[in-house]
């Protein structure tokens, strides 16, 4: 008994384990496939706007641009599918492994059971039950007789129990086992598409790429003018900014307006040392998007002897997308930018977050504004049917890297 008792013990241990690792596995496996749907979207996105601008005839760059992030995202896609292929297949040898050990345990379980019948059997009869009794030398030892009958009896009818718990329990697994093979295979039958897809839009970059090869000092003069337009924003921003400061300072009393830095009531170091902590936690200015250029000078994605540089981050999204605070604010300033729409600052004591490139705004100077809250709707390019948010992060007037701070950026 003492045996079977550990093998119990065994048993239930390595049930919490498995069914610790099936519960993380199982978060993990949402956490991908969430992923996935996000990127199968954002290349269908991509898709739909490549075609759209195909039958405008957009510029090459700008195709060459499309192109260039839907192949990122197939090959992120890829990888990820991957990596659920991956996750499923180690779900199945644990699986496996815990069908094994059950199936063991069963045996063991069904063997100590057919002794126990086999032994009642053999003392079956109310009458021998009756004469282990009355031999008893005394009455305690004959107390002590039936209480074992007893325990003899549950304990029979618990074995049964446990045989048909196990029994339930390798079922289920079993089905389980079945599913997830299923959907390994569907994962691996859908990634064949997509290596396909990536193939396809591989030989389309090549001969893009051989056009732009050929008329590249035009193209870094176009670029070139971009960047001239994008740096002529960025001033007005800046400009904007530093007038924020100044102007805030005055409201305050301070009388410090030529300073470059905010002065901070003690709310404001709460709410700025608030925003700090969570730097890498805040949450997308937009429900869903794709980076299309990073913040800092960087070789230009097509045309890779320009180089651009940018004070934040570009982010395209769904066409009506709407930017979202990042954190609790005040709106401090809604501007109109010359090439870019309106401007929405929003600080956060000493830092500020600017959505730029929008056509409508929802908020006015002074409002409160909470993490997630909707500030207005994102302008969509006439030309390229681009819908791009352009998001900064400054600290007074320092630029910083919103990819530092924003979750998975």
């Amino acid at each position: 008994m003492i045996k079977l008792k550990f093998s119990r013990s065994l048993l239930f241990f390595l049930f919490l384990f498995f069914g610790y690792n099936l519960a993380n596995a199982q978060t993990n496996r949402e956490d991908l496939e969430k992923r996935r749907i996000e990127l199968r979207n954002e290349i269908s996105r991509i898709n739909e706007l490549r075609i759209s601008n195909q039958k405008k005839q957009s510029s090459v760059l700008g195709q060459v641009e499309d192109l260039n992030q839907q192949i990122r995202s197939t090959e992120d896609l890829i990888k990820l599918t991957n990596q659920q292929a991956n996750l499923l297949t180690r779900e199945i040898n644990t699986n496996t492994n815990k069908i094994g050990q059950l199936r063991k345990e069963l045996e063991k379980l069904k063997e100590d059971y057919s002794r126990m019948i086999e032994k009642s059997y053999k003392s079956k009869s109310q009458q021998s039950r009756v004469m282990f009794l009355l031999s008893s030398e005394n009455f305690l030892q004959a107390y002590k007789r039936l209480q074992y009958m007893k325990q003899y009896t549950n304990y029979r009818k618990q074995q049964g129990e446990e045989i048909k718990a196990n029994t339930r329990e390798l079922q289920e697994l079993n089905s389980r086992l079945v599913q997830q093979k299923e959907e390994k295979e569907k994962l691996i039958a859908e990634n064949r598409k997509t290596r396909a897809q990536l193939e396809e839009n591989r030989k389309s970059q090549q001969t893009l790429m051989a056009t732009i090869r050929k008329r590249e000092g035009e193209f870094a003069t176009q670029i070139r003018k971009k960047q001239s337009e994008i740096d002529q924003i960025d001033r007005a921003i800046d400009k904007m900014i530093r007038e924020s400061i100044a102007k805030a300072n005055k409201e305050s009393g301070s009388g410090s307006t030529s300073r470059s830095t905010f002065e901070l009531t003690p709310a404001a170091k709460a709410l700025a040392t608030d925003f700090n902590n969570n730097k890498g936690k805040l949450p997308w200015p937009v429900k869903s998007g794709v980076v299309t250029m990073r913040y800092g000078k960087q070789p230009h994605p097509v045309v890779r002897s320009v180089m651009v540089n940018n004070n934040g981050v570009r982010i395209d999204t769904d066409k009506g997308g709407k930017a979202r605070a990042v954190f609790n604010g005040t709106v401090s300033e809604v501007q109109a930018v010359k090439g870019a729409n309106q401007a929405v600052m929003v600080r956060h004591g000493d830092y500020i977050t600017i959505y730029n490139n929008l056509q409508e705004v929802y908020v006015k100077r002074g409002d409160k504004v909470t993490t997630e809250q909707e500030i207005g709707e994102v302008a969509t390019s006439r030309t390229t049917g681009k819908t791009t948010l352009h998001f900064l992060l400054y600290k007074n007037d320092q630029k910083m890297d919103p990819g530092d701070w924003i979750y998975r950026m």
